[in-house]
């Protein structure tokens, strides 16, 4: 079969070998807990410290507004929760339909615990938020807007910066989870209008278990895990110095890296999308999410007349992800995609390929050609057993 062709980027990401070399003393000599007073603690203090100022360089913030998570979880539910508790003013959060479930799920959660009220916008044919919509949706009880920079199914970037205007405007906290974008495209905090950001470390290189929350200096937020008072009392819980020094180097090496990574991804993904439609047909495969404004690395399509997930069966070579989830047996089509207007049978034949930091032109090329051969084959297998 061939060495696997890795095109999952956005569900997660390889260690870079950078990354790893830097974090494994963490993990042998250096050992000391941070906060302790001695020379152990010390080194541990001072690589975390570093790191901290190397996530903050990464999207142009204070190295103080940084606080480390285990994850984009944790900081979607930290930004929601913490924004919303903290707030004395009213109990209204404003966020889109497309939002990753940690987003998703903290809200509706403050719907039917704390009495919060939600407004879930939809999103137009390519997956953006007009900024319109968030205006008119807000209200004098409003205290929180959540949206995320790109999403991680259809790689569209939303119009964050109209509405991180609209929300400084009228004093609203305004959050965004960037998981996806970072690394990926440039992310500026100040430019982006926003007082919370999330970074997730396994989407850029580093590993699973560790992420941020960039939390805008003044921001009122309390925190949701509690007890000592590590992270200037805002996330409570001995420090992951291995982990945090390892999204430290990546932070760095992506902003070292982060044109020729645009460039480079860009090319791979229209080559391989061409390399489908040509071979399939322009009217047989659609692009989901917005033809230009995408992330560089993602490409997702729907092939007309298959199920995404039966032709990933025929595709050992290939390590990708459908539009489609499997659930007790019966195959549901991506929510995203149907917000997006899809019709469910089209939502079913979709494929989302991720490209990344190792992808190459001749792996791209043969993924395309392996793609648009088994889903000739499971067309004809269709009409033959239809």
């Amino acid at each position: 079969m061939g060495k696997m062709i890795y095109l999952d980027y956005n569900a997660t990401t390889p260690i870079d070998p950078h990354v790893r070399r830097a974090m494994l003393p963490y993990l042998a000599e250096h050992f000391g807990n941070p906060s302790s007073g001695y020379a152990y603690g010390k080194i541990a203090r001072e690589a975390v410290e570093k790191a901290r100022e190397q996530v903050a360089a990464l999207i142009g913030a204070e190295a103080g507004e940084i606080v480390f998570t285990s994850g984009g979880s944790e900081s979607d539910n930290h930004a929601i929760f913490g924004a919303a508790l903290a707030s004395r003013k009213g109990k209204h959060i404003i966020t889109s339909r497309i939002e990753h479930p940690a987003v998703i799920d903290s809200c509706r959660y403050l719907e039917q615990r704390l009495g919060f009220r939600v407004t879930y916008l939809p999103v137009d044919e390519y997956g953006l938020l007009p900024p319109k919509s968030v205006l008119d949706a807000i209200t004098g009880d409003t205290v929180l807007i959540s949206v995320m920079h790109a999403n991680n199914e259809v790689g569209t970037i939303e119009p964050v910066e109209e509405i991180g205007r609209i929300a400084r405007d009228r004093s609203i906290l305004f959050h965004t989870d960037a998981a996806q974008s970072c690394g990926k495209i440039a992310v500026d905090v100040n430019e982006l209008n926003v007082d919370l950001l999330t970074i997730a470390g396994h989407k850029l290189y580093a590993p699973k278990g560790i992420g941020a929350l960039y939390i805008r200096s003044g921001t009122p937020i309390d925190p949701i895990i509690h007890g000592s008072k590590q992270e200037n009392g805002r996330r409570a819980g001995t420090e992951n110095v291995a982990y945090i020094v390892a999204l430290g180097a990546a932070c760095e090496l992506a902003q070292e890296t982060l044109y020729e990574y645009e460039r480079r991804t860009g090319r791979l993904r229209d080559r391989l999308q061409s390399s489908i439609e040509q071979g399939l047909g322009k009217e047989t495969v659609r692009l989901n999410g917005h033809p230009r404004r995408r992330l560089p690395n993602t490409l997702n399509i729907s092939i007309r007349g298959i199920v995404g997930e039966e032709l990933l069966a025929l595709l050992p070579e290939v390590a990708a992800s459908a539009g489609a989830a499997c659930h007790a047996g019966s195959k549901e089509p991506s929510g995203v995609l149907l917000e997006l207007g899809l019709s469910r049978e089209l939502a079913l034949g979709a494929l989302r390929l991720t490209l990344g930091r190792w992808s190459t032109r001749g792996e791209t090329d043969r993924a395309g050609r392996l793609i648009v051969d088994r889903a000739r084959r499971l067309s004809k297998s269709s009409q033959c057993s239809g």
